[in-house]
């Protein structure tokens, strides 16, 4: 079997269209310039419409999407439950002066659903989640400084950056500590240089970050942080806007035997209706009303219904259970098929959302080789982030998958004689 190499000609005319009114074109981490997308010329920079599991982009190029808009299509896009309860709510109203009772509803049903939940606190992005647990915290300490691991994404406010961004002044993260990564003897170390001055300790619930393997905490890891957090009155944040839902429906805290004090929620929450969400102890409930900490549609209704009803399905589907299975075959299927071809493909990380990368080169040109080959032929990777399973997936698209990877690994092989 052959598949054709698309090209993305209409792609390059409108991103040439939108240098002219947009910054960068594409900007943020879509853009084609920074480091996802290598080489550009063999990815789409704009969709068309998407359904399920695929996208098409403005070529009419089919695209088996892995990376489920960076984590937000956790049913499939354009689901039909989570559609049809987004529009009822739309025709009785969305953005009103006071909130609409849904608001109650959606919150009950979160704090019913996680584990560590006696509240609910809805924002519209995940940074809006990450920020308000980290002032929060701030507000019931009184303190100031934030520990967080080596090779953290937090969001993109300056706190969570790094001093030498552009915009980021120095003051802006003079609070924050970072340490290593399943070390407990430099958390303890820390907490001990700075005795009573840490207010929280925000972290994922693994290291599921970018241009390296993805690694879970060690055994025991979690239950001892939450002990030293505890005993130092440190709060314990879980930003599981990434990985939250796709490990376990109860939070991924509760996926690795623990509870966090606060957990940040976004990308599953409502299968791409905008809205992120802030969970937490009841102990710091006071401190969570007391913040300044709000915005023009953070209390919007049609997110809220959207996200009753996936939350709903995601628990009819057993969706971690699913996700898992479906992560397992097909990553398992792309292992085999990159040794045939005599490539070291590693997966790393939970299976639901699966970090890939080729071993052979330490320099991972022939990993970006290889995705680019696999995105020009129809099925959508990045080459230095994790990918999504979403509910959708089927095993015959699973089958698509393996048979394009067969042609892709056959491609870079040929281009690289010297390896073999």
């Amino acid at each position: 079997m052959s598949f054709p190499v698309y090209n993305f000609d209409k792609s390059r005319e409108l991103y040439a269209k939108a240098t002219k009114v947009v910054p960068s074109g594409i900007y943020g981490h879509l853009g084609p310039a920074e480091g996802q997308f290598i080489p550009v010329t063999k990815w789409p920079f704009f969709a068309e419409k998407a359904k399920g599991s695929y996208i098409w982009d403005v070529d009419g190029n089919k695209f088996l999407d892995y990376m489920c808009a960076y984590g937000p299509n956790v049913l499939g896009y354009c689901d039909p439950d989570v559609d049809a309860a987004a529009k009822k709510q739309l025709e009785k109203g969305n953005c009103t002066t006071t909130p609409l009772s849904v608001m109650v509803d959606c919150a009950d049903l979160l704090v019913d659903t996680v584990n560590t939940a006696d509240w609910a606190f809805f924002a519209k992005n995940g940074n809006d989640a990450t920020q308000g647990a980290i002032m929060c915290a701030r507000a019931y300490t009184h303190r100031k400084k934030i520990i967080m691991f080596q090779g953290y994404y937090h969001g993109v406010s300056p706190w969570c950056q790094k001093k030498d961004y552009p915009g980021v002044l120095e003051e802006d993260v003079a609070n924050n500590i970072l340490i290593p990564w399943n070390d407990i003897p430099a958390l303890e170390k820390t907490i001990e240089e700075n005795k009573n001055e840490i207010a929280a300790l925000i972290a994922q619930p693994y290291d599921h970050g970018n241009f390296h393997d993805n690694s879970f905490p060690a055994e025991g890891f979690w239950q001892k942080v939450r002990e030293i957090c505890t005993k130092n009155d440190i709060v314990l944040i879980v930003d599981d806007v990434r990985a939250g839902f796709r490990l376990d429906l109860a939070g991924s805290d509760h996926f690795f035997g623990f509870e966090a004090d606060l957990i940040c929620f976004c990308k599953a929450l409502a299968n791409g209706y905008n809205m992120s969400a802030i969970c937490g102890k009841e102990f710091l409930k006071s401190a969570m009303s007391g913040l300044s900490y709000t915005g023009s549609y953070w209390l919007s209704a049609v997110p809220f219904a959207a996200c009753i009803a996936n939350v709903e399905k995601m628990k009819k589907l057993d969706t971690p259970k699913l996700f898992k299975e479906l992560g397992t075959k097909l990553t398992d299927g792309l292992i085999a098929t990159g040794a045939k071809h005599g490539f070291d493909l590693v997966a790393s990380g939970a299976p639901s959302l699966f970090y890939l990368r080729i071993a052979n080169d330490d320099s991972l040109v022939l990993h970006q080789e290889w995705i680019a080959e696999m995105v020009s032929r129809g099925i959508f990777l990045t080459s230095h982030h994790n990918h999504f399973i979403n509910a959708s997936l089927t095993n015959k698209d699973i089958k698509l998958t393996l048979d394009v990877a067969d042609e892709a690994f056959a491609a870079v092989a040929k281009n690289h004689p010297e390896l073999f």
